[in-house]
């Protein structure tokens, strides 16, 4: 019964998102890359917290460790799943497209053309997969080999997020753009632990994670107010066209539900002690926080893409619910395994 209706809710969304294709197939493409940078930034994430627990110790990090060591291992399949954006980049960047790149600018012609792109893409997907493969197969745990693999997880995160999203509207730079990216993940990834994790059993550590929650949103939402109070304040064309798109009703809902989900109500929450020892409470911020952050990814990635059509709402949240049909029973299995390690 169960394989019969994933099959119909399959072919249901396959259909819909030939649909969505046929409609707008550059706003299915921007909603895929939206999602893909989600989930790959949430697996990198969890990553990048195992290896800060390796630096620093502590009791909280034995808790989150294996559920994320499991969620990792998903990591290789997420970056070969980047292919389609290769294919479709014209579709998505204008500079792979017909529109040429402001004169003057030899050094972003290079950097933008898409040989350079697909293989710098490559060879962040490929170092990607390798660190999460030496993390799993590691026998001992090492601060050294941490302390390499987080420098190398950020900077290599910094350049993806300016070549895959900041470069959809080539015009626009921002110096911070990279640490904001880094730190959505980082926040993400332990939102996901939080989730898998036997958060009963946990008990005794959910202040020790809270704690570390809130300050990856308080650093969250300091470098992106920072970001926009310098663009505005300066107030250059070639600087504020990135916020320019998003000065529209529907965005500016978007920002204000940034505002009080991934920012001012987790602080709120997290600030108090008996939030963070309500197991219940804290499985249902984690919820709110993955679901923030998505509609944070929707934010970076869909206002960029130029010639979106109206229609642009339902085929870009069709790779949502793909992604969560094929998610669902792994994160059940990584959740029971999880279990069964506090048991």
């Amino acid at each position: 019964m169960k394989r019969s209706v994933i099959l119909i809710a399959a072919c249901v969304l396959a259909a819909l998102c030939w649909f969505g294709w046929r409609a707008d197939a550059r706003a299915l493409l921007a909603g895929y890359l939206a999602l893909w940078w989600f989930v790959t930034g949430a697996l990198l994430g969890g990553l990048a917290n195992v290896w800060l627990h390796q630096l620093t110790g502590g009791d909280w990090g034995e808790t989150i460790r294996t559920p994320l060591l499991r969620a990792a291992r998903w990591l290789p399949l997420a970056c070969l799943l980047f292919l389609p954006v290769l294919v479709g980049m014209h579709l998505l960047y204008p500079w792979a497209g017909t529109q040429a790149l402001e004169p003057g600018t030899a050094f972003r012609r290079w950097w933008l053309a898409p040989g350079a792109f697909a293989v710098r893409s490559v060879a962040y997907l490929v170092l990607w997969s390798l660190l999460s493969w030496i993390e799993l197969r590691a026998r001992h745990r090492s601060p050294a080999r941490a302390a390499a693999c987080l420098l190398a997880y950020g900077f290599s995160s910094g350049l993806a997020a300016v070549d895959w999203i900041m470069s959809l509207q080539p015009e626009w730079y921002s110096s911070v753009f990279g640490w904001l990216a880094g730190t959505g993940q980082m926040l993400t990834g332990l939102a996901l632990a939080v989730l898998l994790i036997d958060r009963e059993a946990a008990r005794p550590r959910l202040p020790d994670l809270g704690n570390l929650l809130m300050m990856y949103v308080m650093t969250w939402a300091y470098l992106a107010y920072v970001q926009f109070l310098i663009i505005w304040a300066a107030d250059l064309p070639r600087e504020i066209a990135w916020y320019l798109r998003r000065d529209t009703p529907g965005w500016h809902a978007v920002a204000w539900s940034l505002l009080a989900l991934h920012g001012a109500g987790p602080v709120v929450i997290l600030l108090s002690r008996h939030a963070k020892q309500a197991p219940r409470v804290m499985g249902m911020l984690a919820v709110v926080l993955m679901a923030a952050h998505l509609l944070d990814c929707w934010w970076l990635v869909l206002p960029s893409v130029r010639g979106m059509q109206a229609v642009w709402a339902w085929p870009a949240a069709l790779p949502v619910l793909a992604a969560a049909m094929l998610a669902w029973p792994a994160l059940r299995g990584a959740r029971t395994k999880g279990r069964e390690v506090h048991a």
